[in-house]
């Protein structure tokens, strides 16, 4: 519960600074261009019979504008006055046309208003990120310091990996660090070097591998090498119980070999798997009683363990490498931080290709998905990398070009300019129904996986 709380406080922070921003983009633009703001609001003050759907809100004195906060919390809205939005409210817009209404201002102003969100969405996130490199820099293991090699999966050996192999570079450059970003230059590469057993070599690969099954794959196209060995045990654990120790390297999980401690994790899935399957409260104990075999100081012993519920052990392994830090100067984390933020938007941009097949929308995820990003324990450096990652996540997918997004808005406006014709204020009203049935389609697709995810059916 402690967790989820947690994880619950660290969204809604994120989810509530980034909406307020967004619309305080559209916010800023109205104002300056002398068009009257009715409501600003964080989260949708949605009515239920008599009730308002308020649950504060105050209008300063000599103020148009209402300020609130909502009880609904799927985003927030700037409601402009003269413009169709998703307030739906059809009565404003059959009076006259005042001066100060969004429908009265040039289009190149209502152009600017509605991509100030999107705007402050993206440049927040190049700040965060700037921010982030400057205070904390940037931690990672080289791939190139992975003498080790990686553990592949069988996928991965049909093309010619093998177990131990050292992954160098593809044509597109040198690996940097073990993850998102290594896996997506594997999927389009045509070759790729790697050094085995101390020896130089080139495997040609396709160019098209499907970044979504390397990813999700159990196990995943490659993992890098870790040897099952325990560094430390925590207290009051089945280890810790046990009699585990620092330096037993764990060879066999109930007479099934394990050589490293991927393939340790693996045996502890096959269990999940079989745990999953358990009746009775007996047969789960079954599950996690089981017998590990270490080898500890060239003596091989055996240990019986029950596992937790959630089939934990409660050791840390021995990690190989030392992690390097690279530190930037407050001027230099600017375009530094500009350039991450660009990367991760090309790459999650490139990634959405995959939405459209079978396997990526059963990947979509709502609420739920998006909180289980969030770190267990409140970390200032990760919730600000992921609140930078929701920012721009939040400003693409807003400037998309669909009714009822500013993305919609945007259209019909460079349509306007273009063609110097106004789309009629009927066809805004249907097309705003239209995107916003879109919209909440997706919602309820997006949080329905996730439930689906909970109940275990997917």
């Amino acid at each position: 519960m402690e967790i989820f709380l947690i994880r619950l406080l660290q969204f809604m922070l994120a989810i509530g600074l980034l909406v307020l921003l967004h619309e305080g983009g559209h916010f800023f633009f109205s104002k300056l261009f002398g068009v009257r703001v009715d409501k600003f609001y964080l989260f949708f003050d949605v009515s239920i019979a008599k009730w308002k759907g308020k649950l504060f809100s105050f209008k300063p004195k000599n103020s148009d504008t209402e300020y609130g906060v909502g009880w609904l919390p799927l985003g927030g809205y700037c409601k402009i006055a003269g413009m169709i939005d998703e307030s739906f409210d059809t009565e404003q817009m059959k009076q006259p046309v005042q001066p100060w209404e969004f429908r009265s201002k040039p289009a190149w102003q209502r152009l600017l208003i509605m991509i100030g969100g999107v705007l402050v969405n993206f440049l927040l996130a190049l700040f965060i990120y700037s921010m982030v490199l400057f205070h904390w820099g940037e931690t990672y293991v080289p791939v190139s310091q992975m003498t080790q090699g990686m553990e592949f999966n069988d996928e991965a050996k049909a093309l010619g990996f093998r177990d131990g192999d050292v992954l160098l570079s593809t044509e597109k450059g040198d690996f940097k660090a073990f993850g998102a970003d290594l896996f997506r230059q594997l999927s389009t590469a045509k070759q790729v070097n790697i050094l085995r057993n101390g020896k130089p070599m080139q495997l040609q690969l396709s160019g098209d591998l499907n970044l979504l099954d390397m990813i999700k794959s159990s196990p995943i196209f490659a993992r890098m090498y870790l040897p099952a060995e325990v560094d430390s045990v925590l207290a009051e654990t089945p280890a810790a119980k046990a009699g585990l120790r620092v330096g037993d390297q764990i060879v066999a999980i109930n007479d099934r070999a394990v050589g490293s401690f991927n393939q340790f994790t693996d045996e502890l899935a096959r269990l999940s798997d079989v745990l999953a399957t358990a009746q009775t409260t007996a047969d789960s104990l079954k599950v996690r009683q089981a017998i590990i075999v270490v080898r500890r100081d060239s003596v091989i012993d055996s240990l019986q363990v029950t596992l937790t519920a959630d089939l934990k052990l409660g050791f840390v392994p021995k990690q190989l490498y030392e992690p390097v830090t690279r530190e930037y100067g407050f001027f230099e984390s600017f375009p530094a931080g500009i350039k991450y933020g660009w990367h991760v938007l090309a790459g999650y941009v490139d990634d959405l290709k995959y939405v459209f097949t079978a396997d990526g929308a059963k990947s979509l995820g709502g609420f739920g998905a998006i909180g289980s990003l969030f770190p267990e324990t409140w970390d200032w450096h990760r919730f600000w990398l992921m609140t930078a990652f929701l920012s721009i996540i939040l400003a693409f997918m807003n400037i998309l070009p669909i009714p009822a997004l500013d993305g919609g808005h945007v259209l019909f406006l460079l349509y306007e300019l273009i063609t110097r014709r106004k789309p009629s204020e009927t066809f805004m009203i249907r097309a705003e129904y239209v995107g916003f049935g879109i919209i909440i389609l997706l919602m309820l697709v997006a949080n329905l996986n996730d439930i689906l995810r909970w109940l275990g059916y997917m």
